[in-house]
């Protein structure tokens, strides 16, 4: 997966407040074991920035925050953060087995429809992955 790292979906975060963060709150990013060894290269514990939840391994999130959330809502490791991080707000829709825009983001109508398909493969890999799933994909 490590040719994922230079991929993922743009999309401009600013807000008229300065940037956006509301898919950093209340996190349940998944991580993958890649992305919890790029983050520990980067000197942090899996322990602090991660909690296990019902066998899958996530974010873990201080008062209601993703822990890398800085005060700013910027990520303190934007150019190293999870597959899922890249590729949001592209989400893998488990009812119909495909990748989807969450309309939780405020910039999703930015989304182009050519981008949701090219990461869709990429989001099937994750899920299979990380929840060791065949019968959705």
């Amino acid at each position: 997966m490590q040719m994922w790292r230079d991929f993922g979906v743009k999309i401009d975060c600013r807000t008229d407040e300065g940037f956006c963060g509301r898919c950093c709150l209340d996190t349940e990013m998944p991580l993958t074991e890649e992305d919890v060894e790029t983050i520990e290269r980067l000197g942090y514990r899996r322990e602090e920035f991660s909690v296990v939840v019902n066998g899958i391994r996530r974010l873990r999130n201080v008062n209601g925050r993703c822990y890398f959330l800085d005060e700013s809502n910027r990520c303190r490791i934007y150019d190293h953060r999870p597959i899922g991080c890249r590729i949001y707000p592209v989400v893998f829709d488990p009812e119909t087995g495909r990748a989807i825009v969450d309309k939780l983001c405020p910039k999703w109508r930015e989304v182009r429809e050519e981008d949701v398909r090219k990461v869709e493969g990429i989001l099937k890999e994750l899920v299979r992955r990380i929840y060791s799933i065949e019968t959705w994909l």
